[in-house]
């Protein structure tokens, strides 16, 4: 069982302080909440992407490769990378490259994306926005299993020849989850492919994401990847600490009612009640964390939102080593006491390189210098050697 945090960029005003950061400040303090999250024994540490204010998000490869680098296990990951508006091309190399950097420490999340007017800044219609996530993915998929591509599709130019480099780290594509609040056809996909399906569960009640999970799993078997109990979930979710639940309460609520996204809405104890928000004392928090199992299953990444809505760096940390010193520990005894042997753990890149190549050393692709370039076959500098 994976455990971390994740984190959407996000520039908000604190409502108890009245300081907004920069977009400097708060740039260097999601580097430090990473490398907290690393040090506090915590597995994994995810970074969104957006391209409007109030986000500073606008490129997780670059900021998830400063993690990396300054990190020695931690795991890096997005939430999400838009498969809509990224050219997939482009994503196949970037995420390629970070996989590189991060020796293998990294997987991708996608997801459309929440934010309507980033399909025209990018050229496409939000009309479009499944049927672009679907041949998108498709394409991505290919670029990373196949040396050399040929394609077409609706939605952008054909590819003849087409080979994306760096090819994938050890010819073992990075594992994917695809990032899902609503589609039944992107719990669809996931299951088509084999891939995770990661269930953000932050703002929506329980059923409903358990019939998105439920359907997951069972199109999962149906395409023969393993038993639905096999497939792999993972499950977003908020939670802020307190040594008492009157303590936790009490610092929350300015955030809770001041949040862009939920903010001027329910009261903060009607909007826990009915969603995942966690807000209490270390006890409250594992136990409200252990019944996602029995809502959901066995599965395999819990992520927890941890810097939203303004909260300021010092309680951040402060958060994290709760969350990591006490919370996260009994979770993993409970949860891995509680879990079948037939069930899988989350995928990493040193599980995928064995699945694929047992004992034996794996494959380094290596660029073919007679090949030419992408476009018509012939070396870029064959002029220069023919003079």
């Amino acid at each position: 069982m994976q455990f971390g945090v994740f984190s959407v960029g996000d520039v908000t005003r604190d409502p108890v302080s009245g300081q907004t950061p920069s977009e400097a400040e708060r740039i260097r303090a999601v580097l430090a909440i990473a490398k907290k999250t690393e040090e506090v024994g915590l597995d994994v540490f995810a970074f969104g992407e957006h391209h409007n204010p109030p986000f500073m998000s606008s490129s997780p490869t670059t900021l998830l490769a400063a993690v990396a680098a300054s990190t020695e296990r931690l795991v890096v990951t997005t939430s999400t990378t838009l498969i809509t508006t990224n050219d997939p091309v482009r994503i196949a190399e970037d995420y390629a490259m970070l996989q590189h950097v991060s020796g293998g420490r990294m997987d991708l999340m996608l997801g459309r994306g929440n934010t309507a007017p980033v399909y025209p800044w990018f050229g496409q219609d939000i009309r479009q926005s499944l049927p672009l996530a679907l041949e998108h993915y498709n394409l991505l998929h290919r670029l990373w299993r196949e040396d050399v591509v040929d394609w077409e599709g609706r939605f952008r130019t054909p590819l003849q020849g087409f080979t994306s480099t760096p090819r994938p780290l050890d010819d073992v594509p990075p594992f994917v989850w695809h990032g899902s609040i609503r589609t039944p056809e992107i719990a669809e996909q996931a299951a088509y492919y084999g891939d995770g399906f990661f269930a953000n569960h932050i703002f929506w009640p329980t059923q409903h994401y358990q019939r998105l999970i439920a359907f997951y799993r069972q199109r999962y078997a149906h395409y023969g990847h393993g038993t639905p109990e096999q497939a792999i979930v993972g499950l977003g979710g908020q939670a802020f600490i307190g040594r008492t639940s009157q303590e936790a309460k009490a610092a929350f609520r300015p955030y809770f009612d001041e949040a862009p996204v939920y903010g001027h809405g329910p009261r903060m104890e009607d909007f826990a009640e009915q969603t995942p928000l966690s807000v209490g004392s270390v006890q409250e928090v594992i136990d409200k964390t252990l019944t996602f199992r029995e809502s959901f299953g066995d599965y395999q990444r819990q992520l927890f939102l941890i810097d939203h809505a303004g909260l300021p760096l010092p309680v951040v940390l402060d958060q994290l080593e709760l969350l990591g010193g006490e919370v996260v520990p009994v979770l993993r005894r409970e949860l891995d006491a509680l879990r079948p042997a037939g069930v899988p753990d989350a995928p990493t890149h040193a599980s995928l390189v064995r699945a694929k190549y047992g004992d034996a050393e794996p494959r380094q692709p290596r660029p073919n210098a007679n090949r030419g370039d992408n476009v018509t076959g012939g070396s870029p500098y064959q002029d220069t050697v023919a003079a």
